[in-house]
Order: structure tokens, then sequence, then C-alpha cells
């Protein structure tokens, strides 16, 4: 296991080593006191392990493609932006932009969100993004949502929405599923609601288990609430005005 202290890193330079590390075929690295460097694990193709000790910056994961990066503290915006395949862990709360255009891989997020989170998320073929997040998410959860999987818990609600305006706003493909409710009022008018069926729940029951595996929550506190599906109404939802 490698170890890189990152107290006062410029972020170009904390990168280089962490991929030069990865080229030399090291598996795990840990890198302490991180503060807003960006960009931590970008582009990278290998199976490692990267563990972040601190904040990181914006963009951590942009086109990861494989490793797994646990961050012990808040995460910034733009996590996931545009992954392929591994896994996100982050350990607080987290920004705006999670998983933009995110193509497949994992984000699992302890705590809250910010704005536009899974905006323009896809699956490919075999290859089906996914985010779960166990607390709140701020307005247009799912933006153009082409497809993919999120989970919203609510665990941090304390009175509060579980989630902003204009949920699904565009949204034409993937699946929200939701702990709790979201009134009709909330959602964008792309989305329909519905009770899940025996398939989602096996889905919903599969990622609530490796959430609370990860941050040690309790699997069946939080499944005796019951969840609502969001999906898309329509795979063209403004078909018509480009069409006569």
């Amino acid at each position: 296991m490698a170890h890189i202290d990152a107290k006062d890193m410029p972020y170009r330079a904390l990168n280089e080593k962490i991929r030069a590390l990865a080229a030399g075929g090291e598996c795990e690295v840990v890198v302490d006191n991180v503060c807003g460097q960006k960009y931590i694990g970008d582009g990278l193709r290998a199976k490692m392990k990267i563990e972040v000790n601190g904040v990181p910056g914006n963009d951590l994961g942009i086109f990861m493609d494989g490793p797994e990066v646990i961050v012990h503290g808040n995460g910034q915006d733009g996590i996931g932006n545009t992954m392929n395949s591994g896994k996100v862990v982050v350990y607080g709360n987290a920004g705006d932009v999670i998983g933009y255009a995110m193509r497949g891989g994992k984000v699992f997020i302890k705590g809250d969100v910010g704005y536009r989170v899974g905006i323009h998320m896809k699956a490919y073929s075999d290859s089906v993004p996914i985010i779960v997040i166990g607390g709140t998410a701020s307005d247009f959860l799912g933006e153009y949502m082409a497809g993919g999987i999120m989970v919203l818990l609510g665990m941090t609600q304390d009175g509060r929405q579980i989630s902003g305006d204009y949920v699904g706003s565009g949204m034409h493909g993937g699946v929200i599923y939701v702990r709790g409710d979201i009134e009709d009022f909330y959602l964008g008018r792309e989305v329909a609601k519905s009770e899940p069926d025996a398939k989602d729940i096996a889905i919903i029951s599969r990622l609530v288990g490796e959430y609370c595996s990860l941050f040690g929550s309790d699997f069946d506190e939080i499944m005796r609430k019951p969840f609502i599906k969001l999906a898309p109404r329509s795979h063209r939802p403004y078909g018509n005005l480009y069409t006569s």
C-alpha cells in the first residue's frame, strides 16, 4: 500500500503521482490531507483502490474506468462525471451534478446531495450506472436522465422534503426509486409515479444492502418504509417539437 501526503500539493502533481503508482502496478493508495484537489482518479483504467482523507475538489472520478475511490469526508461537484466503470463511496455529503453523463459504475453517497444529480445519466448495453443517495437531494434530480438507476433514501430529512423541485424533468430513460413519497407537485411532467413491483423490490434490496454494508446502516429499518418508482412517461418526451 502506498501513501501520499497531499498537503499543499497542486492537483496536477497529485494526480500525476497517482497515475504513476497505477502504471507501476500499485493496487492501493491512501491520500492524506486532501483539500480541494480536483480530478482525483481522472481517466484511470486500473484495478486500484484510492482512499481519500479530506475533501477532494470537483470532478472526482471523471472518465474513470475501473478504480474504487473512497472519500472519508465530503465531496464537491461533478463526482463520477462521465464515468465508465468503477465505484465511488463518499462518507459525507456531496455537491451538484453528481454522475453527470455517467455511463457505468456505482456512486454511493452517505448523506445529502446538491442540484442536478444524475443529469444525462445513460445506460449502454450491459453497462448500467447506479447512484445511491442516503440523504436528500436538491432540485432537478434525474434531469434529462436517459438510463441507469438512482435510489434516494431520505434518511436525513428531519421534516424536510426528500427532494427539491422538478424531479425527472426531461427524463426519458432509467428509473429513480424513492423511499417514502414525493408529491406530484415536485415532479417533472415527463415522469410517471408508480408502486415498485417484485423485480423493482429486488433491485432496491440489493442496492440498499450494499449501502448498508458500506455505511453500517440498518437494512430492515430502511426497508420498513415503502418506496415509489419514478420512470419516464415517454422515451421521446420532446419528439413532437421536432416532427410534424
